[in-house]
């Protein structure tokens, strides 16, 4: 008799619950379009952290209503993931949409009361997140706690300008990824215009005292370094939520 090849696996239904606060950007026009918070970045690692048994909450810089960038919204017109069912349902989920419907704004968050914080990306974050000293300040805040930090794509554009209490970047000594300039590139031909003057990678190279890694253009890819999660784009979810809750797994 033959024999087939058998494969089991098995895992705790749920880790030991843990609260992530989940920072998306304010809306805004650049360059003459509405931008926002990419509706994957959020809704993806979302379903992954409520699944392991934790508990989320939605902030934003300045607080107030957040919105989907439109070419994230599954259902505008304009949209490029006309596929994205998961955003779809978290859409019409009463509560959540009520979420987005009236954020606080980080400042007014008692982050003491999170075990981890995750920053979404979008078109919005290198418009609206830059020059934002309190919105640095609390990251920074967060970091030196000793918190899990999540960041997706344009979201770890704050990487680049945040500093810890002594002085030091937050990403000094560290390795990450974020939106590749390849990516970019791609971007500004679909757009026929150069969306962002400053991208994430090229800042990035000019820190000679951290490590920032891609991999080929919209390929899913992400990396831990201690405490610090990063993924390159949308398509990296799934990798980034691993890594953050398999970091809440060890605190």
């Amino acid at each position: 008799m033959n024999e087939s090849t058998v494969t089991r696996r098995q895992a705790p239904l749920h880790d030991p619950k843990k609260k992530i606060l989940c920072v998306v950007a304010n809306p805004a026009v650049h360059k003459g379009f509405p931008v926002g918070f990419y509706a994957r970045e959020l809704t993806g690692p979302y379903l992954h952290f409520i699944r392991a048994g934790h508990q989320i909450d939605i902030c934003s810089p300045k607080g107030g209503k957040v919105a989907l960038d439109a070419q994230s919204d599954p259902e505008h017109e304009m949209t490029q993931e006309p596929d994205d069912l998961i955003s779809i349902g978290f859409k019409h989920h009463r509560a959540f949409a009520e979420q987005l419907g009236d954020t606080p704004s980080i400042a007014d968050v008692d982050l003491d009361a999170y075990d981890a914080v995750f920053v979404v990306g979008g078109g919005s974050p290198l418009v609206t997140f830059k020059g934002d000293t309190v919105l640095y300040a609390r990251i920074a805040q967060a970091y030196e706690a000793g918190k899990v930090m999540g960041f997706i794509c344009h979201g770890t554009c704050l990487l680049n300008w945040v500093t810890l209490s002594d002085g030091s970047r937050l990403v000094d000594g560290k390795t990450w990824t974020g939106f590749a300039d390849s990516e970019e590139a791609t971007v500004n031909a679909a757009m026929g215009v150069t969306v962002f003057d400053e991208t994430i990678e090229a800042e990035a190279t000019k820190n000679p005292n951290t490590r920032f890694e891609t991999a080929g253009p919209f390929e899913p890819f992400a990396i831990r370094d201690g405490n610090l999660v990063t993924g390159q784009q949308q398509n990296s979810t799934a990798l980034v939520a691993q890594l953050v809750i398999e970091a809440l797994g060890e605190h």
